[in-house]
């Protein structure tokens, strides 16, 4: 579908939804980044992937990527309060090597890899560069990141720890990550933001998402042209 099309699509939609929520839906969307991605890979516990969805949508990340090599994920609505709603969830399940095919794609689309793990070559997560596109990639609760995501990952950060427990919850780390790295991409990163065909395809699911019936309603309406 043409872009111009896809905005007067939008224009229709909107009519069918109030005042107040397409304003917040204006508000949100202008501060929505692609800029940093998330990538849960082999995640089985369905409480942890949904927590770590609702951080996503309140830190404005846009894009997550579940990784299902051996777990099928499900979201706990209960967790994620319906962020699932407003983020561009990506599943790949369909290849022999889930892992080593969707981490290439975000390599040719020019993400740096980075896997959260303690490592002899890793840095603090204060400390990586911000400048580039990053996939920040998370593994299991109890075995980590895979071989493949060592293999591939262009840097390993780690968040510093003062007590006797030897790591963060999964969706406690990615929500401390997710806070040092988009604070410092807003103050420091130009066009960090969605582009606004980017912003166009967003909005309109959300708007799918919202609006009752909307497949009959775009029939309709695209029937019309």
């Amino acid at each position: 579908m043409e872009n111009s099309l896809k905005i007067e699509l939008i224009n229709y939609l909107s009519s069918f939804i109030s005042e107040k929520r397409k304003a917040r839906f204006d508000e949100v969307i202008e501060q929505r980044t692609g800029h940093l991605q998330i990538v849960l890979e082999n995640m089985y516990q369905a409480h942890n992937a949904s927590a770590v969805l609702r951080s996503c949508d309140c830190f404005g990340i846009q894009h997550v990527h579940f990784i299902e090599n051996r777990n099928h994920l499900r979201i706990s609505d209960d967790v994620a309060m319906g962020s699932s709603n407003w983020l561009t969830i990506h599943r790949h399940r369909g290849t022999e090597n889930n892992t080593r095919e969707t981490l290439q794609q975000l390599k040719n689309e020019g993400y740096r890899l980075v896997a959260t793990t303690p490592h002899e070559k890793d840095c603090l997560i204060s400390e990586l560069p911000v400048d580039k596109k990053l996939a920040l990639v998370f593994g299991t609760e109890i075995d980590g990141i895979s071989q493949d995501v060592y293999d591939m990952a262009d840097e390993f950060v780690r968040i510093p720890m003062f007590g006797f427990t030897e790591s963060f919850n999964v969706s406690v780390s990615a929500a401390l990550c997710m806070y040092e790295l988009t604070t410092r991409i807003r103050k420091s990163v130009p066009n960090y933001l969605l582009s606004q065909e980017e912003r166009t395809d967003v909005y309109l699911e959300w708007l799918k998402t919202s609006v009752e019936h909307s497949e009959a309603l775009i029939k309709k309406f695209l029937s019309s042209k």
